[in-house]
């Protein structure tokens, strides 16, 4: 019996009895199979581990460790349990026959050797292994496709919501930007008109007081008519107040134009393009932008706001994209100081400011500005601390509140900016968010 299809197979044959080894061996070797002989359990566990071979043939009666001992040693060790186990006994030991195949065995061989039914078991389970590493194999590419699957369906998923962010952050920049510019269009036009009408009306006031004093200077005895009226209409504190008036509306109308000219900085609708900015300016205009949220209100008392710049480089930025920035962080800080009163347990005994710390400067290297955005509104809880930059997530209490700006924020930052946006907080204290941008 010739087989040539398992003629590579291994079979380890572990007998003490020299006529049973002489026999199975003439017989496993007509076949083609390769042979390795073990007379004992010692040195069978050692050829197995060393050879590995496809098949064994194990008696259960040896010296030393018998057939039972050195099967459940082969089976409880990972480099030897996946070889199939033979044993050989003789036809009447049915006991032996149950506690072998109870220990792990797959079949056995009776005793007196029978060479074709040998052989037929021996061919049975080499196909039995072979297949077995077939299908093993072919679970282990399976196990490959599907991963490689599995990841290709999550980059897709990444890049679908990555591309789903970029597009409302797109146009919630578009919307906010034609929106700002628009006020600060429609403000500009009165603005200018105000402005102008302001000066001509100091000319005229002027000219009206001097030539009232001409009047005083060189009729200073007036008729009863016009000291009566003088008198109804308390000229000299008219006169006083007049010049109040206008003092109030050109600082009125120099705030209105800072105003203006800050919603036009923070409008800026060129997406696309980096421009040279003054990184001040921009942090400047978002809290001119936010100041009726800076102001007390019913929540909690006035934050102070407290800037300490060092002299900066222009940076290279998307305009609309950084002053978006400044205005998400500075908004989540003022929204931090409501959260934070209230909850009474939070308030101190002494009196506390509400404090925003504004600065800038260098890191170590000189390679980067940093924007440092600091304030002392309680902090974030350490166990929320790692999701904060988590798309849709927020801890904010406010109705609309979807959490992308800290999450927008960073991508603008890290992505478009090359920069890096990172957050150190001590609860029961305050948060930090460190911004760093290269100098180009």
């Amino acid at each position: 019996m010739n087989n040539t299809e398992f003629s590579q197979s291994v079979i380890l044959v572990v007998d003490d009895n020299p006529t049973n080894l002489k026999v199975l061996c003439g017989a496993i070797a007509a076949s083609g199979w390769e042979i390795l002989v073990a007379t004992d359990g010692e040195s069978a566990i050692e050829q197995a581990e060393y050879a590995h071979p496809d098949l064994i043939l194990l008696d259960i009666m040896m010296p030393g460790i018998d057939g039972f001992e050195t099967c459940q040693r082969l089976k409880a060790n990972p480099d030897t349990n996946d070889i199939p186990i033979l044993f050989m006994t003789a036809l009447s030991d049915t006991v032996d026959k149950v506690r072998g195949l109870s220990i792990g065995a797959v079949d056995y061989i009776t005793k007196p050797f029978q060479t074709e039914e040998v052989l037929a078991r021996v061919t049975v389970h080499l196909k039995l292994r072979d297949l077995t590493k077939k299908l093993e194999l072919q679970n282990q590419e399976l196990e490959l496709r599907v991963q490689q699957r599995t990841t290709e369906l999550a980059d897709t998923l990444a890049n679908l919501k990555e591309s789903q962010l970029q597009t409302i952050k797109n146009e919630k920049m578009s919307i906010i930007g034609e929106l700002v510019s628009g006020i600060a269009h429609e403000i500009n036009n009165p603005l200018g008109f105000m402005t102008g009408n302001l000066e001509l009306m100091n000319d005229y006031i002027s000219d009206f007081h001097e030539h009232f004093k001409l009047y005083q200077q060189y009729y200073p005895e007036p008729n009863e008519h016009i000291i009566n009226h003088a008198k109804k209409i308390d000229l000299e504190q008219t006169i006083e107040d007049i010049n109040d008036f206008q003092l109030s509306m050109k600082i009125g109308l120099e705030r209105i134009c800072k105003i203006s000219n800050s919603l036009r900085t923070f409008g800026h609708l060129d997406l696309f393009r980096k421009e040279h900015l003054d990184i001040h300016e921009c942090i400047d205009s978002t809290c001119i932008i936010l100041n009726h949220k800076i102001r007390s209100n019913k929540l909690r008392k006035e934050i102070q706001v407290i800037k300490k710049y060092e002299q900066l480089p222009y940076i290279e930025c998307y305009p609309g994209e950084i002053n978006q920035v400044f205005m998400n962080i500075i908004t989540n800080a003022v929204e931090a100081f409501e959260e934070y009163e209230k909850n009474v347990n939070n308030i101190p005994e002494e009196p506390r400011e509400n404090l925003l710390i504004l600065s800038t400067g260098y890191n170590e290297e000189m390679t980067h500005v940093t924007i440092s955005i600091k304030d002392n509104a309680g902090g974030i809880k350490p166990d929320l601390e790692s999701k904060i930059f988590d798309h849709f997530f927020t801890t904010k209490s406010m109705e609309g509140n979807i959490g992308l700006g800290l999450s927008i924020s960073q991508e603008v930052i890290q992505k478009k900016h090359k920069g890096n946006l990172k957050c150190v907080s001590l609860w029961g204290e305050g948060t930090e968010f460190i911004i760093e941008l290269p100098i180009t």
